[in-house]
């Protein structure tokens, strides 16, 4: 594979390599489970296990041996490809260790630390140690047994007694390095690490895109086509799967190349063998999205969501832009729509998820709410992605996390955002920047098939002085005038009170503001909600309720009074007057089949329990 970077060895090894004659012992942590890119010939590259990349890069800088080490297999020597594994065992022979038809020595602690003795001892070639999963070595490092202080006590003074020798022509510096393989830092007792001038801690960070650029083309001359395909093709896919695979190991791309071969995909595909490789899934239900249903998304939505066709036709243009990819992020992580839902009470903010929810994927299950009311507190961001190791919960994990591994096409609703903590927006940065979050169990979970909806009602009241709240905005204000005092209210609690503008930038243009609920727009509501009491309210087969028009207008001027709780206030009104005192007439009735009841007026007790005058009447000839 040509590529003429792929020389340049990362920056943990080449930190490696330049400490070998300074420092007698090294920890490397991070990305030590993935695989490492290796130069085998001038331009070509491959991948192999990091114990294998470091013995073959300690053997060209002229060390004669390399022991690899584990608790579980003990003593190996790792050879190089092609080397005898006669000449392999004599360097642990050489140690005092007696290696089986296998080519492997006994593990264990004891026997580990004398041959570590004996290694940095040793007069003879240069040698190296590399313990792998030395994180295994200990129980507890803040609690050690007696066996395993004394191993860390001998470790430590040999760190301090090693010294550099001449080897080799010209003689050049070696030491018996000692190369400790940790998940984390932590892994290994504090006083044999901190302040110890004779170890180096050295990061393995995660593949960067030149070290994926490096690889990916061998992987994709594994697919379908590419092999045939022209030079713009192949740059396209190549620079897609680089690109969407930012964040995950090579083991990983190793992993997506596999998956597209198993499940026979081109090329040309190699985006959705990503996608369905950190999704879990097979289906992509945003591909089978029908067209003609979202040309007429506008009209649904609009038929749940009154008086709001600025905010659906502008959500629309998202859900339109999610649906066919334009102007899509290439890193391919990123929510596919992102909306911030503003405005007064009761307008239609969550019905207008809701029926987005309905309409992309013709299941309200699909839709995934969070009351941010109940994450006020400083600590409830472990809710959302769970505890972290060593507290309780955290093997149960996180709400939003285990939401979206369970359901990544969905959409999530976030209610009242601004009630949320501080703490817990940094979590949604990372959503809305890279689309990924990771659970308290270390697990990486995607929000690139997700739809994010936040809801807030932020610039409809002001803060006084005294901690009280005031009203801002009005419902006779213009909406011109709402829409331009909300989203100014927005931008000064993100930026002056949370301190948090960048998220703002995230959202972008997609605040909606959404109008009070005016007066022939509640007459709507209204007309619709009795409607549907009305169609629903069949007491027996073949009865049917009607309502006459003094009745229903007399009903509207009731329910239409006071519209300051938008929908929700009209439909309380409506349960009130309407949905509570039927009930009780048609429990008192008992109409019978073929019966048609007319609601005639509506009539008052003490002003407060409304009773409805009903009228029994034979269907036919009502007709």
């Amino acid at each position: 594979m040509e590529y003429s970077q792929a020389a340049e060895k990362p920056r943990w090894l080449r930190d490696l390599l330049r400490f070998l004659p300074l420092k007698s012992q090294f920890v490397l942590t991070g990305n030590v489970r993935d695989h490492q890119l290796t130069e085998t010939d001038p331009g070509h590259v491959t991948v192999q296990p990091l114990v294998n990349v470091i013995a073959a890069e300690l053997r060209q800088v002229g060390y004669s041996g390399v022991i690899g080490y584990d608790p579980l297999n003990g003593f190996r020597a790792v050879a190089l490809p092609g080397e005898q594994p006669a000449s392999a065992a004599e360097t642990l022979i050489g140690l005092g260790l007696t290696p089986s038809a296998n080519g492997h020595a006994p593990a264990s602690l004891e026997l580990f630390t004398t041959t570590l003795e004996r290694l940095v001892s040793s007069s003879g070639p240069p040698l190296a140690l590399v313990a792998d999963f030395a994180s295994r070595l200990l129980a507890r490092s803040d609690a050690l047994t007696s066996q395993e202080h004394v191993a860390f006590t001998r470790a430590l003074v040999l760190a301090h007694q090693a010294k550099a020798r001449p080897h080799g022509t010209p003689p050049r510096p070696f030491m018996n390095p000692v190369i400790w393989i940790v998940d984390k830092e932590g892994d290994l007792p504090d006083w044999f690490l901190i302040d110890n001038p004779r170890v180096r801690h050295i990061p393995v960070g995660k593949p960067d895109s030149r070290a994926r650029r490096a690889l990916a083309p061998s992987l994709l001359r594994s697919l379908g086509g590419y092999r045939d395909a022209g030079a713009g093709p192949a740059k396209e896919a190549l620079d897609t799967f680089v690109e969407q695979t930012e964040g995950l190991l090579l083991l990983d791309l190793l992993a997506i190349s596999q998956l597209g071969r198993v499940e026979k995909l081109s090329f040309t595909a190699i985006g959705d063998a990503v996608r369905r490789y950190k999704v879990g899934v097979t289906e992509d239900p945003w591909a089978t999205i029908d067209r003609e249903k979202i040309r007429g998304g506008t009209e649904f939505i609009r038929q749940r969501v009154r008086g709001q066709d600025g905010a659906v036709t502008h959500i629309m243009d998202v859900v339109k832009r999610a649906v066919t990819g334009v102007g899509a992020p290439r890193r391919g992580n990123r929510p596919r729509g992102v909306a911030f839902l503003a405005g007064p009470t009761g307008v239609g903010k969550t019905e207008l998820a809701k029926a987005l929810t309905s309409l992309l994927f013709g299941d309200e299950s699909a839709y995934i709410r969070f009351d941010m009311s109940e994450f006020s507190a400083e600590h409830s961001d472990q809710r959302l992605v769970g505890a972290p190791p060593g507290y309780i919960g955290y093997d149960v994990g996180g709400e939003l996390t285990n939401a979206i591994r369970e359901k990544p096409f969905s959409v999530v609703l976030f209610d009242e955002i601004e009630k949320a903590h501080p703490r817990i927006l940094d979590k949604f940065l990372q959503i809305l920047d890279d689309g990924v979050l990771t659970s308290g169990r270390g697990d990486r979970v995607y929000f690139s098939e997700a739809f994010i909806v936040f809801t807030s009602n932020l610039g409809i009241y002001q803060m006084r002085p005294d901690g009280s709240r005031t009203q801002h905005v009005f419902p006779g204000d213009a909406f011109e005038d709402v829409q331009a005092k909300v989203r100014a209210e927005i931008d000064q609690h993100f930026k002056l009170v949370l301190n948090r503008p960048e998220i703002l930038n995230r959202i972008g243009e997609n605040v909606l503001v959404f109008d009070f609920i005016r007066p022939a727009v509640a007459a709507e509501i209204f007309d619709l909600m009795v409607g549907d009491v009305l169609r629903e309210a069949v007491p027996v087969p073949g009865a049917s309720v009607r309502m006459a028009s003094a009745a229903r207008d007399e009903l509207r001027e009731l329910c239409l009074a006071d519209l300051s709780n938008g929908g929700r206030g009209i439909r309380n009104k409506v349960e009130v007057h309407l949905i509570n005192p039927l009930a009780r007439a048609l429990f008192d009735v008992g109409p019978k089949p073929g019966e048609q009841l007319t609601i005639t007026g509506l009539s008052r007790e003490a002003g407060t329990v409304t009773n409805l005058d009903v009228v029994r009447t034979l269907a036919a000839s009502a007709a």
